[in-house]
């Protein structure tokens, strides 16, 4: 286990490590932000592979020589879960390679209906794949974004190359506040289901609002949906939200203009949120006619 000041900071760390210049790193082209800026950074060639229509990943599509793989799972900002058996295959078809998830929404990903002992998380993986390393944040579901705690889980291996790496820039540890923090969010188990079970409920009935609503809403698996307005017009009703001072993000590219990432709000929220698309939707109405 590598702890750093945030999972940004793990994450710069593994790029500078582990991915090779000569070899490309592969990314769906539709996910983190980030993974460009630090391939950028750091003089990684990354390479984009499309997700299907339906935004989900085909482990297939991977099959090319590479230095590594990162991929954000839960996605963001669709909202989807890569299974544990296709980041297995993903790992044992690039046993030459490292392959990077980054789970800063997997709190929130439901565990297999019917199995309480299912996995979702690929740390579950790090003892039969030693080339899979995992990131995690407090950022999230801890609600300990300002702290800035991040962790990396895998074979000794990588853990002891980030260290190495990280010692070369940054040797110092995190704060006495942030290992406090952190710490105490660990250990009060209680709390964080409460909170994050609420995070889940609170999806689910805002995925059925947004449904009836005429709404497309991708199966999510973290404190957000990616949802598509029935005309498709998303960067519309984007700004007339944001001129009633609800804020969603809408992402002007590719494949993805006509989607809203909606994050979870509080029950009141979702329900000021709702409210607010129901009269858009009547006001619309009234000026067709």
């Amino acid at each position: 286990m590598f702890v750093g000041n945030g999972s940004d900071e793990v994450l710069a760390l593994i790029f500078a490590s582990f991915f090779l210049k000569e070899r490309p790193l592969l990314s769906p082209d539709i996910g983190y932000s980030f993974y460009p800026v630090y391939a950028q950074t750091f003089g990684v060639h990354l390479v984009k592979i499309p997700l299907e229509d339906d935004f989900s990943i085909d482990p297939d599509a991977y099959r090319q020589p590479c230095s590594g793989i990162i991929i954000a799972n839960p996605n963001a900002p669709t909202g989807l879960l890569l299974s544990l058996a296709d980041i297995r295959k993903l790992a044992s078809e690039h046993s030459n390679a490292v392959i990077v998830i980054d789970e800063a929404y997997i709190d929130f990903a439901q565990i297999e209906s019917g199995n309480p002992e299912a996995q979702v998380s690929a740390v579950s993986l790090i003892n039969e794949c030693d080339n899979v390393i995992v990131t995690q944040t407090f950022s999230k579901s801890r609600s300990l974004a300002g702290l800035r705690v991040g962790m990396a889980f895998g074979s000794a291996s990588l853990i002891e190359a980030l260290t190495r790496m990280k010692n070369s820039f940054n040797s110092y540890p995190l704060d006495k506040l942030a290992q406090a923090g952190a710490t105490a969010s660990v250990l009060d188990t209680e709390y964080f289901e409460q909170t994050r079970q609420q995070v889940i409920d609170l999806r689910t009935s805002l995925t059925a609002e947004l449904t009836t609503l005429g709404y497309k809403v991708l199966p999510s698996h973290a404190n957000f949906v990616f949802a598509r307005p029935k005309d498709g017009n998303a960067s519309a009703v984007a700004s007339a939200l944001r001129e009633q001072g609800i804020i969603v993000r809408h992402f002007d590219k590719p494949r993805i203009a006509e989607y809203l990432r909606i994050t979870i709000g509080t029950a009141e929220q979702n329900e000021r949120l709702i409210n607010a698309l129901k009269a858009l939707q009547v006001d619309a109405s009234v000026v067709a006619e």
